[in-house]
């Protein structure tokens, strides 16, 4: 797992790094544009919406939506990415915090229309992952959904065939999205649908 220090040094290449790794379609960014676009698309069914990003990054997701004159609050840990960021959405409401301490007070006071999250929440753990999507279904509007593009697979056993191709780049620190898994803890709460768009991607959406 990358420390918020090492974000921080990451940061100016971080869109190069990730092209690079789609373009040869390899873990961990395989289907990395289509995962976003599919994200996009979701996000934008609702016209002027309020959106809630966690671990925008350098903002290459969010910036569209701003663009469309959608409402962005979002979360990052990373100095050096923020302010990347606040350069392309100087209107929008970034703040600096650390997801692994749960969520600030300003946004449990909120309702989204969307709740996007993407290459981010991997570095929570599986426990974790789910007591915080559960926090967040409770911050959707009535129609509002939580969509999560990641590295991600539909069963246990594809992502241990991804890990066995990809051994030598591999990260043991980070804990990927199994559905099945994931579904299983929150079908009681939620409606759970997944898209895998690559052999180590896809998007999750979550509604009430």
């Amino acid at each position: 797992m990358l420390s918020k220090q090492g974000f921080d040094l990451w940061a100016n290449n971080y869109d190069q790094t990730v092209q690079l790794s789609e373009e040869n379609n390899l873990y961990p960014f395989a289907g990395y544009k289509e995962i976003l676009n599919q994200v996009y698309n979701e996000a934008m069914k609702i016209r002027k919406s309020t959106v809630l990003d966690i671990g925008f990054g350098t903002g290459v997701l969010t910036t569209k939506l701003y663009d469309h004159d959608h409402q962005i609050d979002g979360m990052d840990f990373s100095d050096q990415m923020i302010s990347i960021a606040k350069m392309k959405m100087p209107m929008a409401n970034l703040m600096k915090w650390d997801i692994t301490t749960g969520l600030p007070e300003s946004v449990k006071e909120k309702k989204y229309d969307s709740i996007i999250s993407t290459y981010a929440l991997h570095h929570l753990s599986d426990i974790d992952k789910v007591a915080l999507l559960k926090d967040l279904l409770q911050l959707l509007t009535d129609n509002g959904k939580i969509l999560i593009g990641d590295i991600a697979f539909q069963t246990r056993e594809d992502l241990e065939a991804c890990k066995k191709k990809s051994l030598n780049y591999w990260d043991e620190g980070e804990f990927y999205f199994v559905f099945e898994e994931i579904s299983s803890a929150l079908s009681p709460i939620c409606n759970c649908e997944f898209h895998q768009v690559s052999h180590c991607g896809g998007v999750l959406l979550l509604t009430t």
